[in-house]
């Protein structure tokens, strides 16, 4: 009776860190992105160029990238529960005090504070995860990892909040919110002093992993799922509003159709890849995905078609309609793949997926740090805004090659002609 008293209270206890970490997680990453939105109207504040608004948008995401592999090992070592909590509340004072800003570089610094919040995904992967049984793993990932949608969240809220109060009222309102959430987080999670399985493992011992070259390929596979899709959030906002002209509340409502799905639906990515396995579904992902960004790079086109009866003027583009769903089908399929890398992860390195995951995080949110700043680049040099697909499309073709290579069944060896048998 004691025993099964015991099962019943430890699954309640992973029950209740999971949602805590999730709730967590997705104001965390709300903030993280915050420069989605506010940064369109301190780019017309400052007169800022597209490269330079990549910038500031991708700030963040350099920081939370970078930060990711020492929180996952301090996670391993301290346990997720003190050193999530710790996190959330070195944020708060920088997210304030963007809204006293009034320069481009105060922006930068600050935003290289903010971006500790994106480092949260580090800590939550491994302390969810030990939680649950090898069975239950992926699934419980996916639904922590969900909170990603924070990024709709940010395109829902802010919007609402700058129209009404003015950009400036943005960061204190984010700042409050992060210091309830962090002190809710406190209260409801708990600890398992057994989970902290690397408390006695040097650091030496920790980054071992890196000698593994199944970490550089999930490096890769993230840093198209997760990296694509956090560059795509900070930067489709302003792509409605350049291509299509729309107000920032339209543009930022359309924009959310891709970050929505993108996270939400990560928990139903975690239920497939623990069904179907990570390789195929991260396959499939890889392929959607080509075939997408393949559609969005083309161009708005006009064409003159030189018939037998006259000339026929074509006029090729996207409707917004049509860009909204294709983005939403890119937004379903990184939000599955993002928790199929983590399946792998899960399943190879389950005695070190702290340090892990923070490799594999890093490489993802280095992705979502460079494209930004790469789409601005490209958009200023060629004029051509679908060339921010252009270079994603490419970013999958060295995954699908990467994945077929990799995983390439070795054929069983032929016997010698003549041998008998055994």
């Amino acid at each position: 009776m004691s025993v099964r008293r015991f099962k019943v209270s430890n699954n309640n206890k992973a029950v209740q860190v999971l949602a805590s970490s999730t709730v967590s997680f997705t104001i965390c990453f709300a903030i993280w992105m915050m420069f989605a939105v506010l940064g369109i109207p301190i780019k017309k504040m400052l007169g800022l160029n597209e490269t330079e608004f990549g910038l500031l948008a991708a700030m963040p995401v350099l920081s939370g990238s970078l930060v990711r592999v020492p929180l996952g090992i301090w996670c391993d070592r301290y346990g997720g529960r003190i050193v999530f909590f710790l996190l959330m509340l070195a944020t708060v004072p920088a997210i304030y005090l963007v809204g006293l800003a009034t320069q481009f570089w105060q922006f930068l610094v600050l935003g290289l504070f903010i971006g500790l919040a994106g480092g949260s995904f580090s800590v939550g992967t491994p302390y969810v995860a030990r939680w649950f049984s090898r069975e239950r793993r992926g699934l419980a990932m996916g639904i922590f990892g969900a909170g990603n949608s924070g990024s709709a969240l940010t395109k829902f809220v802010a919007p609402a909040i700058i129209a009404a109060w003015g950009w400036q009222a943005l960061p204190t309102v984010y700042a409050v919110t992060m210091l309830v959430t962090a002190l809710l987080f406190w209260v409801f999670s708990a600890t398992d002093p057994s989970h902290q399985s690397g408390a006695s493992v040097p650091l030496s011992e920790q980054l071992k992993v890196l000698k593994d070259r199944r970490v550089w390929r999930y490096c890769q596979y993230y840093s198209v799922v997760f990296g694509g899709y956090v560059g795509l959030a900070l930067w489709m906002t302003k792509y409605y509003v350049g291509e299509y002209g729309f107000d920032l509340r339209l543009a930022a409502l359309l924009a959310a159709c891709f970050s929505l799905p993108g996270g939400v639906l990560r928990a139903l990515g975690g239920w497939i890849s623990d069904r179907y396995g990570a390789y195929k579904v991260t396959w499939w992902v890889m392929w959607v995905c080509w075939v997408c960004f393949f559609l969005l790079s083309y161009p708005p086109t006009a064409m003159i078609v030189k018939t037998t009866h006259g000339d026929v003027h074509l006029q090729l583009a996207l409707t917004p309609w049509m860009f909204t769903a294709l983005l939403f089908v890119v937004g379903t399929a990184m939000a599955i793949g993002k928790a199929s890398v983590f399946k792998f992860i899960g399943d190879d390195f389950s005695d070190n997926i702290g340090a892990v995951s923070g490799v594999v995080g890093l490489a993802g949110g280095l992705g979502g740090f460079v494209l930004p700043i790469l789409f601005g680049a490209l958009l200023d040099l060629t004029g051509v805004r679908s060339s921010a697909f252009m270079l994603l499309y490419g970013t999958v073709c060295v995954s699908l090659i990467w994945m077929h290579y990799s995983f390439r069944p070795t054929a069983a060896p032929q016997p010698l002609a003549g041998a008998v048998p055994a």
